[in-house]
């Protein structure tokens, strides 16, 4: 049995770059960037109104000139017409293209309108108001987006205006998820009173989706011949193993010797930890990884998100970022394991995350983690936790 940080130095170590791809913009949410973004030109592309009223040319204003003959109407979208003379403006919409002899937007609510005139009702002008000025944003070929990042709906927005219609992104690994156990019946079916249906799974695909993973399923029976057989197919097709159940010490517990059988090297069986102790962790002679969980639901979750999705983001070049909460109540624990404690997060009125200890009924009870938004990792050294520490937590909610 190894400590928490060694365990995941040793996952971590196996990180891998498994290359890039180019999908559509269209389809590369949630994915990972693995090309700088540039503009095709300059943000904005031209100068452009930001309020609805009259361009002129602030010249005429510094002359006295304070009523302007209106020459037409600039929609957004249009070419700017010419203004010849100082003393004629026109109207422009939101969003439109200054014509090259204006340089100030006067808004409507300024102006007196009246037979082809608009007079001026403020003598507070500046030159340049109420104008967007081209390339202010960014000039043209400027690094708009840089790699690796998350592409979120802002980013999305960027490729769609820079006109990047095919982006290059990480390639994500080829996952299965596979559950074992003759307790375990499909979804759909009804089960019999010593049955419970196949959750886990669903739970993991769910919980990658998130990072545009899409992950296939299926399960084995607690029978080492089927198990050796499909996890033999199942080692040529994917790069990433993730299983649940059948790593304990039950008799009919049969992974960690059908991964043997297969020659799977063992990087280590069971973490210093509460829940998910019997967690096993290898990686087979092809680079293969498999993380086998064990089969409670929240030890499955919490393994989940403490060492897979860790290699995941890594593998794909992004940086795990540390967060941390404060507890909110006394907490103890006399075992000398690593604790990861369900918590429930909200924000103090001076913008600090607490944490409020959820109980739960150990680690089968899942239904607990519907209250609960992270896991708060408590060092095994003490047994103690005051209200007002802080402590790192790994979140598997959004935190709002």
């Amino acid at each position: 049995m190894i400590p928490v940080e060694e365990a995941e130095k040793i996952i971590l170590s196996q990180a891998k770059d498994f290359g890039t791809e180019t999908i559509s913009f269209q389809n590369c949410l949630g994915r990972i960037l693995a090309e700088d973004i540039m503009t095709d030109r300059d943000l904005p592309p031209f100068n452009r109104a930001t309020m609805d009223g009259i361009a002129i040319s602030y010249a005429a204003f510094e002359k006295g000139i304070r009523s302007f003959f209106i020459t037409g109407i600039q929609a957004a979208g249009d070419t700017p017409p010419r203004i010849n003379n100082q003393n004629e403006c026109i109207e422009i919409m939101t969003g439109a293209a200054l014509p090259s002899a204006t340089d100030t937007m006067v808004r409507y609510e300024d102006i007196r309108m009246e037979h082809n005139t608009a007079t001026l009702l403020t003598e507070e002008i500046n030159r340049g108001q109420n104008i967007h000025l081209k390339g202010k944003d960014r000039k043209q070929n400027d690094v708009v987006a840089k790699a690796p990042q998350y592409i979120a709906p802002a980013l999305i927005s960027i490729l769609a205006t820079v006109g990047k219609t095919k982006v290059r992104v990480k390639k994500l690994p080829r996952v299965v998820i596979i559950s074992t156990g003759n307790e375990l019946v499909d979804m759909d079916a009804t089960p019999n009173p010593y049955q419970i249906r196949k959750s886990n799974s669903y739970t993991i695909q769910a919980a990658l989706q998130q990072y545009g993973l899409q992950a296939d399923i299926m399960h084995i029976p607690d029978d080492l011949q089927v198990a050796c057989e499909q996890l033999k197919i199942c080692l040529n097709q994917y790069d990433v193993l993730l299983l649940s159940g059948g790593i304990s010490m039950g008799k009919f517990d049969y992974v960690p010797q059908a991964l043997e059988k297969l020659e799977v090297q063992k990087f280590f069986h069971k973490v210093q930890q509460r829940p998910g102790k019997p967690f096993w962790f290898g990686v087979h002679k092809n680079k293969v990884m498999i993380f086998a969980f064990p089969g409670n639901p929240v030890s499955t979750f919490l393994c989940l998100h403490r060492y897979f999705v860790p290699w995941l983001l890594t593998s794909l070049a992004l940086k795990i970022e540390k967060r941390f909460a404060v507890l909110n109540k006394d907490v103890s624990f006399p075992v000398a394991l690593h604790y990861f404690l369900q918590v429930q997060i909200k924000w103090s009125e001076n913008g600090q995350l607490l944490a409020n200890p959820i109980e739960g009924n150990g680690s089968g009870d899942f239904a607990n983690l519907l209250d609960t938004d992270a896991f708060m990792e408590l060092p095994p050294e003490q047994h103690q936790f005051k209200k007002g520490e802080a402590y790192r937590i790994w979140p598997f909610k959004q935190l709002v």
